[in-house]
């Protein structure tokens, strides 16, 4: 890592994390809603 890097925008590893974690928040989200209606129904 460069310290002459924009300082906008974020390293590599920093950036492949938020995505993981923006994909995890979302499979739990539908998970979460998926058991709702499951439970809702059952």
């Amino acid at each position: 890592m460069l310290w002459s890097d924009p300082e906008n925008e974020p390293p590599k590893e920093l950036r492949d994390a938020q995505q993981m974690l923006r994909r995890l928040g979302f499979l739990m989200a539908l998970a979460m809603l998926l058991a709702m209606i499951v439970l809702g129904v059952l």
